[in-house]
């Protein structure tokens, strides 16, 4: 695909380094990428348009600026390239967004710390766990860790000074035995964060801590025949192993491993994230991401392990997956296991992909098949409401459309199996018609259509919709007449007032009820062939004025005056311009012939 002179002499200027480029159109960045050789990188966009798909093509066609940032490694690219896409979310990016704000288990940055759950993580020195994909998973660890440790919920500011001055009183969490008291000094701040460090264990998926904990207090409360104390350790534990059971166990031996597997299809990529701390999968999500480019698999999930990895703050420094990938990232290896225990993870994964890529889909096509029959009962219903003898499954709408004689048009609109096919929609300019003759009008382009495609040998619609009333449906009725066709092809008319239904010959019109899909489709006909030929009928207009008005001074050119209607909008706007400022948008000579002619008398 060719690039403008400007694009041209950029991509030349562009250097042989890694980094990250960013195109723009009219309106900002559309799309971010990066590269080990940035020329390199950008040039094949264009140089290779034969190579490029759809999508792609259309990205470049869209180009109007490139900017780039350089720097030192491949790998300080991908990581750039990730913080953009991030924060500009460019049109053609991949991005991972579903629009919800999932929630942390946050433990508060204060003197006995509370255990709360947020959806805003804040950088005021708390410590946050998560996010948790599931709600429902949140508050069930979130009511272990308060059913573990009694810790207090209340807000008060229990600094040194206010408890040694007696300011608060224990509630009725105290008493039922959900918090220690801390606010009456009845817990010394040791022993309750030994608690909260037992808490971040459990959050960070260690339970070990807190299970030996528990056993050391069991075994040491029996030896002191404190067998009810002994009791509520033991129910402690037993708490912690049943929710340790609930886990998914895959082996003792793996400890803080993400996996991640991707199955795609033309549209979609289909992606799982499992974290194995421990022997257990702590966290699982899948996701579902549209292709905006047409990219490979191995790009995709490159893109979605860096997103995931610091959207969950993984620290782990293995990554399996069921693609051999290179990520430039230190400290982190990729792995793709044929065999043992880290296959069955793998295959745990990939099987919650395919699960989900079925799914959606199943899904999908099940809403196929309900939009196709719910279209084949449109048209079942209009064949039955305008008496028809076949299935509309072809439908086309005429309109004209002038203003006070000028500039006449008309359009022809396109609906295939009840839904628009714009690749069929024709602009007509009226020929043979002087003045606002819509009777005459409606006859031409009608001839032109259904002439154009007899000499084509097209197949014919089976139905023709008139927007108007009785005369321009005459005029239709006319001109297939004329061309011999009348009889093989339903038309009739609709006039806009009283929605009303004309058949060609008959003086009584049909009233369907307002509330028919068939109507439905037919003003959705009548109203796209408006606006189709209004909307031509402006640009010509447009174009008319921009003719009338400046090209026919002596010495303004088409380039000239579309140049200075383009950036003023109208001619009003330019008749407030001073000479001089004239002669800055087109030089002394044509702004001299220009503020003559806008200033003459009328």
């Amino acid at each position: 695909m060719a690039a403008s002179e400007k694009l041209k002499e950029k991509i030349a200027h562009l250097p042989h380094k890694p980094g990250i480029y960013k195109f723009f159109d009219e309106k900002g960045i559309i799309y971010v990428g990066k590269a080990i050789d940035i020329r390199k990188r950008v040039t094949s966009y264009f140089n290779r348009s034969a190579q490029h798909n759809k999508k792609t093509l259309k990205l470049v066609s869209k180009i109007q600026d490139i900017e780039f940032t350089i720097v030192d490694t491949e790998a300080d690219a991908f990581l750039l390239e990730n913080n953009l896409i991030k924060q500009y979310q460019p049109k053609y990016n991949i991005l991972l967004k579903d629009g919800k704000t999932y929630p942390y288990i946050a433990i508060l940055n204060e003197r006995f710390p509370r255990v709360m759950y947020t959806r805003n993580k804040i950088n005021d020195g708390s410590r946050y766990f998560g996010p948790y994909p599931s709600v429902t998973t949140m508050h069930i660890v979130l009511d272990l860790i308060r059913t573990l440790y009694p810790l207090r919920t209340c807000t008060y500011n229990l600094s040194p000074e206010n408890i040694a001055a007696g300011k608060f009183k224990v509630c009725l969490e105290y008493h039922i035995g959900n918090c220690k008291g801390p606010c009456e000094n009845l817990v010394d701040e040791t022993t309750y964060n030994q608690n909260i460090a037992q808490i971040k264990s459990i959050l960070s998926g260690n339970l070990s801590v807190a299970k030996n904990y528990f056993k050391e207090k069991m075994s040491a409360a029996a030896e002191e025949f404190q067998f009810e104390l002994a009791h509520q350790y033991k129910q402690k534990l037993d708490m912690l192993d049943d929710f340790q059971a609930k886990s998914t166990v895959v082996s003792n031996s793996l400890t803080n491993i993400d996996v991640f597997t991707i199955t795609s299809n033309e549209k979609c990529a289909f992606i799982n994230y499992l974290k194995v701390m421990n022997g257990s999968i702590i966290l699982t999500q899948s996701l579902e991401l549209e292709k905006k480019l047409d990219e490979p698999d191995e790009e995709i999930l490159a893109s979605v392990i860096i997103q995931l990895r610091h959207e969950y703050e993984s620290t782990s420094r293995e990554v399996i997956t069921n693609l051999e990938l290179r990520l430039p990232l230190d400290n982190i290896s990729i792995t793709y296991p044929q065999i043992g225990d880290k296959r069955k993870l793998l295959n745990l994964s990939l099987k919650n992909a395919m699960y989900l890529r079925k799914e959606r889909e199943g899904r999908q096509e099940k809403n196929k098949d309900l939009g196709e029959q719910r279209e084949v009962r449109v048209l079942e219903t209009m064949k039955k409401d305008l008496r028809l003898t076949e299935l509309p499954r072809h439908i086309e709408c005429f309109d004209n459309s002038n203003f006070q004689g000028d500039n006449p048009v008309a359009s022809m609109v396109c609906f295939r199996n009840g839904k628009p096919s714009k690749k069929d929609y024709r602009h007509y300019n009226i020929k043979t018609v002087v003045g606002p003759d819509d009777f005459a009008s409606m006859y031409e382009v009608v001839t032109r259509r259904y002439r154009r495609l007899l000499d084509e040998n097209q197949s014919l619609p089976q139905l023709i919709i008139i927007d108007g009333g009785k005369g321009q449906l005459g005029m239709a009725v006319k001109a297939l007449k004329d061309l011999n066709i009348y009889g093989q092809i339903a038309i009739v008319g609709i006039a806009k007032r009283l929605e009303e239904i004309f058949y060609p010959g008959d003086s009584l019109p049909l009233y369907i009820d307002k509330k028919s899909e068939s109507l439905m489709l037919i003003q959705r006909l009548r109203n796209e062939a408006h606006r189709f030929a209004i909307t031509f009928h402006r640009s010509k207009r447009d174009a008319g004025t921009l003719q009338t008005e400046l090209t026919t001074v002596k010495g303004i050119g088409p380039a000239t005056a579309e140049a200075l209607l383009t950036k003023f909008k109208s001619v009003k706007k330019l008749r407030q311009l001073s000479q001089e400022e004239l002669v800055q948008e087109v030089g002394a000579r044509k702004a001299a012939i220009l503020y003559a002619h806008l200033h003459a008398p009328a």
